[in-house]
């Protein structure tokens, strides 16, 4: 940042999760930290790229002023809706942080932690400096309760399980990330718990026991029971099948955090969203024959 001033932090942050900034010639990541004597490579970066001047839609910023769910001094939380990413970058505009500041502009707000685009749900940012790296290291300690909604295809043969596999992540040439379970990647950890049973699919709480990139959304499909309109790990047909009845994206809704900050508890919880209620609605009347045939390759839940 010191050396590409005047670009926009998401533009940086991007240039991090494609690979073109590098350390010794490997890839570096937005925590490395530099040593005397590392090489550093920063690819040139015109300030131009970036929309200058172009403010974001009054909706949009309006949408995320009205979801706001909780805030003091150290803290805002809103309830992010489906279709909002949680920064600018990658081909997106303005995430939930600017249409936020937007919102605010006599405010500092920080972005805690992130949710992929199409989960809605809790999101935190901070009000100040005591606030964000408070909360980020309960996040990396582990002492941040994290629970989502999300509906698994199929009926797992048990109604409370965990996934414990090692997730690698890639990112591939056009800057899109994916996610694949091997050995080489890192520890992950997912509870999981059934909530209720509709025809075809189950409503699960996935609490983390670990924060990777599409985690659940990775274990679901691990296991031979994906979640229901994901178009990365999904089933095709299935997607399809839910599309037709109303479902028209990813049914993953982060719908719990707390953790204790300082002496005081936090606790943030929303409910699922209007579309996903409606479409359980429709799924329990017109899904009755919906069948889903698990992939049996996978592992055996």
């Amino acid at each position: 940042m010191t050396l590409l001033k005047g670009v926009p932090k998401s533009m940086i942050y991007r240039l991090l999760r494609t690979g073109q900034v590098r350390v010794n010639g490997k890839r570096a990541k937005p925590d490395t930290r530099l040593a005397d004597g590392d090489t550093l490579r920063i690819p040139p970066v015109r300030v131009a790229e970036r929309e200058e001047g172009k403010a974001p839609a009054s909706g949009l910023v309006a949408s995320v002023a009205d979801a706001i769910l909780f805030e003091d001094k150290h803290f805002l939380v809103i309830d992010k809706p489906s279709g909002v990413a949680s920064h600018g970058g990658s081909g997106v505009s303005h995430g939930a942080i600017e249409l936020l500041r937007a919102a605010r502009p006599q405010e500092h707000l920080e972005l805690v932690h992130r949710l992929d685009r199409d989960t809605s749900g809790v999101l935190v940012f901070a009000r100040t400096r005591a606030g964000l790296t408070g909360l980020q290291a309960l996040i990396r300690a582990g002492e941040v309760t994290k629970q989502y909604l999300c509906l698994m295809l199929g009926h797992p043969s048990k109604a409370k399980f965990d996934v414990n596999a090692p997730l690698l992540k890639s990112v591939l040439q056009g800057g899109e990330r994916m996610v694949r379970v091997a050995e080489s990647g890192k520890p992950s950890l997912t509870f999981f718990r059934e909530m209720e049973q509709y025809p075809g699919a189950r409503l699960m709480q996935a609490t983390l026991g670990t924060g990777r990139t599409h985690q659940i959304r990775v274990h679901a499909a691990h296991i031979g029971h994906p979640l229901a309109g994901d178009p990365k790990y999904g089933d095709r047909e299935m997607n399809k099948r839910f599309r037709e009845m109303g479902l028209q994206r990813l049914f993953l809704h982060a719908a719990h955090l707390s953790f204790e900050l300082d002496g005081r508890s936090y606790s943030f919880s929303t409910p699922l969203p209007d579309d996903l209620k409606a479409f359980l609605d429709v799924l329990a009347v017109k899904g009755k024959r919906l069948v889903y045939t698990r992939d049996k390759s996978r592992t055996d839940i």
